[in-house]
This record gives structure tokens, sequence and C-alpha cells, in this order.
């Protein structure tokens, strides 16, 4: 019966067996430590969906704020343009309401003379 384990050797591949159990389950343990629970996988999903909405209500929120400081802007540019030419306009009538009274003067002056 060469084939055949003896009481001892069976002892040491019982006991050998254990450790590879035994380690293999440490494996397992480590492994499962790493793992997260479902409830917690919820929780972040929730949060990471509540992140998503939030910054998109910002986002949004800074689109509005965009567009709103470009409509500003844009009146900003017609107020100023439409100042320019009431200053180009009084600037011009000031120079030709002098000259016109000056024309005028002179004519009379002239009339008055000839007359």
């Amino acid at each position: 019966m060469p084939d055949e384990l003896t009481v001892g050797e069976l002892g040491r591949s019982i006991d050998a067996l254990r450790g590879e159990l035994r380690d293999g389950m440490a494996a397992l343990n480590a492994r499962l430590d790493r793992m997260v629970t479902t409830e917690v996988y919820a929780a972040q999903s929730a949060h990471t969906e509540w992140r998503m909405a939030e910054l998109a209500r910002e986002l949004e929120k800074l689109r509005n704020e965009a567009a709103r400081l470009e409509d500003d802007f844009e009146l900003y540019q017609r107020q100023e343009q439409e100042r320019r030419e009431r200053d180009r306009q009084t600037r011009l009538y000031s120079a030709i309401i002098p000259i016109l009274l000056g024309v005028l003067a002179v004519a009379a002056t002239i009339w008055a003379a000839i007359r």
C-alpha cells in the first residue's frame, strides 16, 4: 500500500489545507473591506446627483448673469453713442449760432449803412 497516506502525512495535508483556507479567507476579507455597502453607494450616488444638479443650477445662473451683462453692455454702448451724438450736435450748434449771429450783425450793419 505504497499509495496510501500515513496518518502523519494526512494530518500535515489537512493542516496545509487549513492554512490555505485561512489565507484565502483573509484575502477575501481584505477585498471585502475595500467594498462599499449598498447604502453607502446609494448615499454617494444621491449626493453626486444632488451636486450635479446644484452645479447645473449655478451654471445656468452664471449664463443668465453673463447674458444680462452682455445686454447691459450693449445698452451702455447705445446710450454712449447717443450721448456722443448729442454732444456733437451741441458743439455744432455752439459753433454755428455765434457765427450766424455775427453774420446777421454784419448784415444788419451793412444794411443800416446802405440805408
